[in-house]
This record gives C-alpha cells, structure tokens and sequence, in this order.
C-alpha cells in the first residue's frame, strides 16, 4: 500500500477568511473496477493504495461538514458491527436510541446503542486520544467486554502502541485484528482499532470510521504470518486469502466513504447558501451542529442553542421547505432531522 506521508491539516482560506469551494472528489471507474477485480494480495494492497490516497486527499482539505461525515459513517458501522453481534437495531433505531435517550444517561441507550457510542468516539475524539489505557478501557465496555482488573487493557494499549511505531501499513492492519482476537476481544474491536491506528499513520486529526461497516472485515487471521518480505510472498503464505479479503474491505470502505462525501458536501453547500437567510436567534449555532454531527432532534431540551422546542421545530421545517436538510424519522414526533 503506497500511502501519503504525514503532513498537518489545515484548513486552507481565502485573504476574506472564508474557506473557498474545494472540488468534489470523484471516483475514477477504473480505480472501482480495481478493487472489484482484485485477485490478489498485490492486486488487492495496489487498489487500496490508490482508495486511501484519495480518501486522504478528502481528509486533508478539512471541510466544514466532516464532522457530520465521520459521525454518519459512524452510524453504518454501529448498525453493521449490531447486526453482525446479533443484536437488533438499523441505523435509524440506533440513531433513535441516542438522540432520544434521557440527557447524560448513556446507559440508557441499550447494547446497540452503547456500539454507537463507541464508534461515535472514533469519529470524535482526537486521533492521539484514541489509543489511551482510558479510551480503551471506555471503548471495551461500549463493545461489551469486561477488562478485568486492567492487565489486558495495559497489554493492548502496549501492542497496538507498537504496531503504529513498527510495522508496514499492511502488517498494522493484520496485527490490530490479531491483537483483538489474542485477547479475546473479535473483529468487531479489530475494525476499530484498525481504523485508529491507520488515522495516527497517516496523520489524520480524527479517525474516519471504515471497516466496521464491511460485513466480515478482517475474519479471522488466526495463522497469517505477522510479517513477510513481499506482496507475492503474502499471496503464497498460510492465509493470503484473508488478508486479500481484508485489503479489499478496506479500499471499498474508503470509496464509500469518498461517496458520501460527495453526497453530503452538496448537501451542506445547500445548507450554507440558506444560513444568511434564517432570521431566528441561535440559528447559526444550529446550523453549526447540522454540519457537525449525524442528526439533531427538535426537542428534549436541548438549551445549548437558546432556542425553544417549539423554535426549534419551526426552524427545521423552514430548512426542510428551503431543501436544506432532511427530516429522518418519518414520523410526526419527536422528528429528527440532518444532511
């Protein structure tokens, strides 16, 4: 995998102070056809090279929506690592479970939801945070595991630390689901943990959540050598095949993360050209959260705007008439709305 060396994000602006319209990022159909017809490892870690090197670009222009990208992709992966662990709940029932559990009561939101809000601290939290004892004691929890008295979450934290300080992106890769699965921990916390370690290697301030919502990621890898010299050399080595499963994985998550970047980014341009029309007090502060989080719900409470339930509601359904945003739910209560 050939990746981009780190290099600081930053924000790119006009003399004016406005960040300018960057270009959308397409996806060239040979690169999709690549990862389609990979067949193997060097196939599969060439098309993945080209997929991330693009994602990296997308990162790196820092938009002002990429809040509200990383937290929907954080969604899809909650709803794929739920489905895959046998618990019941879509997108929109996990996003139910959160935006209408009692306020600071996590507690509340189920087990389902608790692998929301782990994935959602993926999104979130600054990349150099990710990796802590504490985040990872927090994150084992939220996937329903018990740490014991600390020794494993110590353990990890050591391994994954040298991982990201030692190895190729290829072996970290491998290495982060035979870490999880060496501890008891399965793919699901693989898929995370993944996803962290590739962020801090690239230099990314906030983790872009991927393999969690590619069903079966990173399978077992139980007997895959932790190093080999060669791409050809990891073809004929004990299970090649799932290694090239799960760089394949990896390069389609990245497209559909370039995907839905695309999408949103039209969306929040919309929304932006409608701010200066919108006349309510705290407006502003809303249309802030709407660029960057998943979805806002119009009412339990929520004073952090200084705005009414009732102001709220009103402000959405002008953003709905005005092609702004989305209403979610489908419902006539309790309606939650976003990009």
């Amino acid at each position: 995998m050939i990746l981009r060396p780190k290099s600081p994000l930053r924000r790119h602006v006009t003399q004016s102070g406005a960040a300018p319209a960057a270009p959308t990022v397409a996806v060239p159909g040979w690169l999709r056809k690549a990862v389609a017809a990979a067949q193997t490892v060097e196939d599969a870690a060439l098309a993945t090279g080209a997929a991330i090197a693009m994602l990296d670009a997308v990162v790196r222009r820092d938009e002002k929506w990429a809040g509200a990208w990383r937290q929907r992709l954080a969604l899809t992966a909650a709803a794929v690592t739920a489905r895959q662990g046998g618990r019941v709940g879509d997108e929109a029932a996990l996003r139910d479970s959160l935006l209408l559990a009692r306020p600071g009561d996590f507690l509340s939101v189920g087990p389902a939801g608790l692998l929301l809000v782990a994935w959602r601290r993926l999104a979130g939290r600054p990349t150099e945070d990710l990796l802590t004892k504490k985040t990872l004691a927090a994150v084992l929890e939220e996937f329903g595991f018990f740490a014991g008295d600390g020794a494993a979450v110590s353990d990890l934290a050591d391994e994954l630390r040298q991982l990201g300080a030692s190895v190729g992106t290829l072996d970290m890769l491998t290495g982060a689901f035979a870490s999880a699965g060496r501890h008891g921990f399965g793919r699901y916390l693989g898929s995370w943990l993944a996803d962290a370690l590739l962020a801090q290697r690239l230099g990314w301030l906030h983790a872009v959540p991927l393999l969690g919502a590619q069903p079966g990621s990173g399978g077992s890898l139980r007997g895959v050598p932790p190093k080999t010299t060669s791409l050809t050399e990891r073809d004929q080595a004990p299970g090649g095949e799932r290694v090239q499963s799960l760089l394949v994985a990896q390069a389609r998550a990245a497209l559909r993360a370039i995907d839905l970047s695309t999408e949103l980014g039209r969306r929040a341009e919309r929304l932006s050209a409608v701010a200066p029309k919108l006349r309510a007090k705290g407006a502003d502060l809303v249309v802030d959260r709407l660029l960057n989080d998943d979805a806002l719900v119009a009412s339990r409470g929520d004073t952090s705007t200084g705005m009414s339930d009732r102001g709220l509601r009103r402000l959405f359904d002008r953003l709905v008439d005005l092609g702004a945003v989305r209403e979610l739910s489908g419902r006539s209560t309790f309606r939650i709305y976003g990009l």
